[in-house]
């Protein structure tokens, strides 16, 4: 008897012990797929910004910024 099957009541127990149990488990696999690949989608589309920024980039555009000294 697991730790979820003490707390649940009698009914739900049953239908997890009769279903196998792996609903829960199988949910939690679903989950953290969908995180990496969300996750994996950002992290490609932040490398195809960087890339393309690095690729197109014209220094002309660019500042020149100088930090001036601190007066102290």
């Amino acid at each position: 008897m697991t730790f979820l099957e003490t707390l649940a009541c009698s009914t739900c127990r049953v239908t997890m012990v009769e279903g196998g149990g792996d609903a829960a488990g199988w949910s939690i696999f679903f989950l953290l797929g969908v995180i990496l690949a969300m996750l994996s989608g950002v992290g490609f589309f932040m490398f195809r910004l960087a890339r393309r920024e690095r690729e197109h980039f014209d220094p002309t555009l660019s500042d020149d910024y100088i930090p001036t000294e601190p007066s102290n």
